[in-house]
């Protein structure tokens, strides 16, 4: 205690005694202040009943059986008792007991513990009578057996004893040969300024412990118990780690932004699996909410807005063809065709409301197929209006034989098995790999439901095989770029072809680069689908529209070809003659393949109106001859299959069949008759 005041340490230590200390005042006179606060226990001793008055009555002469009573009695009286032996400690005492001195309650203390001492002398009475009553079968004195006695069966009656002591208390060993646990709770504690005392405050019975809390202070003043620990508990979401070689003591450390400490082991964290994050306290994982297109978002509903206009045009540009069904410009634009790829548009619109559906596996296998075959449905048809156009002149620059398979029917299977291939396509793939619905974690704080094949960007499946469409169609229009001016849709197409491609390379970088955004990911994609749907109405359907509703004078065969190329050019200018037919053949094939050639018009100046001059009419003398020697080029050319045809009024007879082209017939010739067969 006085180092603890040297090191001025009085208020870092609370003291814990063992029954050494027992409320002993060698442990508190003067240290009172460092001692403050101490829990000590204390064997707990009741009185043996008739010890006091039996000790009180001894003296020395009538207990000469104890030799160290006479000592007893001059220390305790500090007198030299007569005829005792001289010895270090009576020597100096001054005087000589005179044998009258009485012990009394006032001048002798006792002994708190005495009941052990009568406990032990108790425990080793009963058992040596029952070790003597089992061995010695009742005789008196010690037999043979018990001579000498053995430890150890001593040991074995000792264990068993059970018995009331003088004290009143019962007596036994528990099983670790240990005698009854009873201890008092003694607490020094400073019950006013300046005034110590030990005070019980709880007892320890056999196991059980009773304490009175209330009457615990450690400081005057201060009830709280003090904190006494090597280490503090770790707060949470942090774990420990021990020092090397202690139970006791550790150190504290934090779980990282995702690990919380784990639930049964209180040394290591825990990382949290993935869709999941710790909550505030870093005591469990709680999931990440699910992110997914919500279809009452801003982008959604703006990527629908779009395509159900989309919709709604496709539905009038639909009405309009079906209502003149039978008028020239619907029927030389591909009647068959133009309603495929008014399906192919509408199915690229209503992919939008698929797209922002909430994932599943059905939902999924949707988009999947739908992407794509929506995709190759337009450009399908696109494709098969280009072949067919590219061949029939190029076929016209070889031979005036009908080429194969230009027929609306052929066409129609021509698209068919077009489509087919992409359908076949998404059935291999849906079998190889199916589609579901998949949590994507792109950071440890997404949770995205998406669709597998959105993951891997395996949706390129879908796309390889429109996009070759697309590639295959675009070097068509190129390739059909310088056919007759009249033949708009060509030209038409390539523009339609043209502004796609551009479309779609500036969505490939926005789909890859917005992994981690749903919602804009999703969003472009369906607009980019809406996007090459618009392109193609506006370019292929809008020039048919303004003619069928804003110009229906000009929705008639003969509009279909330039005027220089009209075989009537009008009632005063008509040089050549013939049958019905013949015109009708001509505006046919303006029809099929949309202009003659230039320089091979059927324009006639060789018949003047009476008031004209005699020099206009020499003038144009040669010219007439011309146009005369061309017009019947083009009759020959466009009824060839005639069997009989009128020139200038004289019947000439024709093949029944295409002829060969020969040196001298010209090539717009050629593709005329190959056109109109």
């Amino acid at each position: 205690m006085r180092a603890v005041r040297r090191a001025n340490a009085t208020e870092n230590f609370s003291w814990i005694g063992s029954d050494g200390w027992s409320a002993r005042n060698l442990v508190s006179d003067g240290n009172e202040v460092e001692v403050e606060g101490t829990l000590s226990v204390q064997p707990q001793a009741n009185p043996v009943r008739g010890f006091e008055e039996y000790f009180l009555s001894l003296t020395v002469e009538n207990n000469k059986r104890n030799p160290w009573f006479a000592e007893f009695w001059e220390a305790h009286f500090q007198c030299h008792y007569p005829n005792s032996s001289r010895t270090p400690y009576n020597q100096n005492f001054p005087g000589t007991c005179t044998g009258q001195e009485t012990l009394t309650k006032e001048n002798m203390a006792f002994e708190g513990q005495l009941q052990f001492v009568s406990d032990a002398v108790m425990a080793f009475a009963h058992a040596l009578r029952d070790m003597h009553r089992d061995v010695c079968h009742g005789r008196h004195g010690l037999c043979d057996a018990m001579k000498p006695t053995k430890g150890t069966e001593l040991l074995r009656y000792l264990r068993k004893v059970e018995f009331e002591g003088l004290s009143g208390d019962n007596f036994r060993f528990d099983p670790q040969g240990d005698g009854p646990a009873r201890y008092n709770i003694i607490h020094f504690k400073q019950v006013s300024q300046g005034v110590f005392r030990w005070v019980r405050v709880g007892e320890y019975w056999e196991g059980e412990l009773r304490l009175n809390m209330s009457e615990i202070q450690f400081k005057l003043g201060h009830p709280q118990p003090p904190e006494s620990v090597c280490s503090l508990e770790c707060e949470l979401g942090q774990a420990k780690k021990y020092l090397e070689g202690e139970s006791c003591c550790w150190h504290c450390f934090n779980c990282t932004q995702y690990q919380i400490r784990h639930p049964t082991d209180e040394t290591q964290c825990q990382l949290c699996p993935q869709g999941t994050v710790p909550d505030q306290r870093h005591t469990k994982c709680e999931p990440i909410p699910e992110e997914y297109l919500r279809a009452d978002s801003g982008w959604a509903i703006g990527a629908m807005a779009f395509s159900a206009t989309g919709i709604v045009v496709t539905a009038l540009v639909a009405g309009v063809f079906l209502r003149h069904h039978d008028t020239p410009v619907v029927r030389a634009s591909g009647r068959e065709l133009s309603y495929i790829l008014l399906l192919g548009i509408f199915l690229c619109y209503a992919m939008t409301f698929v797209l922002v559906l909430k994932p599943s596996d059905i939902v999924c296998g949707l988009q999947r197929f739908g992407a794509g075959f929506s995709f190759t449905v337009v450009y399908a048809a696109l494709l098969t209006k280009t072949n067919r156009i590219s061949r029939i002149f190029n076929a016209g620059k070889r031979t005036a034989k009908r080429p194969s398979f230009i027929s609306p029917r052929s066409q129609l299977i021509i698209c068919s098995g077009l489509t087919g291939f992409q359908v076949l396509i998404n059935a291999v793939w849906m079998v190889v790999s199916p589609p579901s619905a998949v949590h994507h974690y792109p950071t440890r704080d997404d949770n995205l439901l998406v669709c597998s094949s959105s993951v891997n960007a395996s949706y390129m499946i879908s796309f390889s095989y429109p996009i070759v469409l697309i590639v295959i169609c675009t070097l068509y229009a190129v390739l059909t770029r310088k056919i007759p001016e009249a033949f708009n849709e060509s030209k038409y197409i390539g523009f339609t072809m043209y502004t796609t491609c551009v479309i779609w390379l500036a969505f490939v970088p926005i789909y890859f680069s917005t992994a981690n955004n749903i919602a804009i990911r999703i969003t472009s994609m369906s607009v980019t689908i809406s996007m090459s749907a618009t392109v193609t109405v506006a370019c292929l359907f809008t020039p048919k529209l303004y003619i069928i509703l804003v110009r229906p004078e000009r929705n008639v065969r003969q509009s279909m070809m330039p005027v220089r190329y009209s075989a009537v050019r009008g009632p005063r200018h008509q040089s050549i003659s013939g049958p019905t037919g013949v015109t009708s053949s001509v505006v046919g094939a303006g029809n099929l393949l949309g202009v003659l050639p230039p320089n091979h018009g059927m324009e006639s100046g060789s018949h003047s109106d009476a008031g004209h001059s005699t020099n206009a009419a020499n003038n144009h003398s040669s010219t007439s001859k011309q146009l005369t020697t061309r017009g019947t080029q083009t009759l020959n050319c466009v009824n060839n299959a005639e069997k009989h045809v009128t020139i200038n009024n004289t019947t000439h007879t024709m093949g029944n069949g295409p002829h060969r082209a020969d040196r001298t017939t010209p090539r717009w010739c050629v593709a005329l008759n190959v056109g109109l067969k």
